[in-house]
């Protein structure tokens, strides 16, 4: 009895390695912080797909022939609409470029077989390592290859960091982070999350500047409020000081009018004492 073999649309290309994410949540969380920064760089270029985890598959009617890279970027193909899985011979080409986050147990797999795929078959113009944990001692956290006459040849290091042709931006190694680095802005790229965040300390702190601003101002305005009082409260003592230095001038030329009248009284008595005839 003779069988037909499936044709390409019934062939069944699965969207999961029922791999994780990541191998540690360290991984899966800077696997998904890279792809964010990406995208949102590339939010204006409508013919960039940025994708990471993503099953892809490379050669027609064989969906054993398949690698799922942490992170990879395509440039020329629409970025919408969304893939369920990437195949190469429908978007007519492979990722530009790849970034594997590996850690002690599966290196051996990302600079083994997964690097000859990458080279060999797919042909990614860049491919990049990162060890987020630095697990092997000795070994630099950040590698990067670019594909030069078939090979793979080390990317070197500008300024500490690995330039990529393909992104126009230099990747870098900060820790458990990976960064890009834009040396014509001279900035590193943030993702839309650390933008928000950022805006939302910057709001917080114009509040508290605004609030700061708000207090001296009252402050200011009390002290001036107090000064101003202190002074008023000055000038009625002052009046007042004055008013009573008046007061006992007039009582002080008073009592002397009194007591000069009193002489010339007692002086008139006396003249009139002497005056008096004997006897009278």
């Amino acid at each position: 009895m003779s069988t037909v073999a499936p044709t390409s649309a019934e062939i069944v290309y699965p969207e999961s390695d029922d791999e994780p994410m990541g191998e540690t949540p360290i991984h899966r969380d800077q696997i998904a912080h890279a792809i964010e920064m990406l995208r949102d760089y590339y939010t204006a270029d409508e013919n960039v797909y940025i994708s990471g985890n993503m099953m892809m598959y490379f050669e027609d009617g064989n969906p054993r022939r398949c690698v799922s890279p942490d992170l990879f970027v395509t440039l020329g193909i629409p970025r919408l609409p969304e893939r369920r899985v990437y195949k190469t011979w429908v978007e007519g080409k492979g990722p530009d470029m790849v970034v594997e986050m590996h850690s002690r147990g599966t290196w051996r797999a990302y600079i083994g077989w997964k690097l000859e795929l990458y080279r060999d078959v797919l042909k990614v113009p860049e491919y990049f390592l990162l060890d987020p944990l630095e697990e092997r001692p000795g070994v630099k956290a950040l590698r990067g290859f670019r594909l030069v006459d078939g090979k793979y040849e080390p990317i070197p290091e500008i300024d500490g960091r690995l330039p990529s042709e393909v992104l126009g931006l230099h990747l870098e190694a900060d820790g458990e982070r990976l960064r890009f680095y834009d040396p014509r802005r001279g900035i590193y790229l943030r993702s839309p999350g650390e933008v928000r965040e950022a805006l939302a300390r910057e709001e917080s702190e114009r509040r508290s500047a605004e609030a700061r601003a708000a207090w001296e101002a009252e402050a200011r305005a009390t002290a001036e409020a107090q000064a101003r009082q202190a002074e008023a409260q000055a000038r009625q003592a002052a009046e007042a000081r004055a008013q009573a230095e008046i007061q006992a001038r007039r009582e002080a030329e008073a009592r002397a009018q009194a007591e000069a009248e009193t002489e010339r009284l007692r002086r008139e008595i006396e003249e009139l004492r002497r005056q008096k005839p004997a006897g009278s």
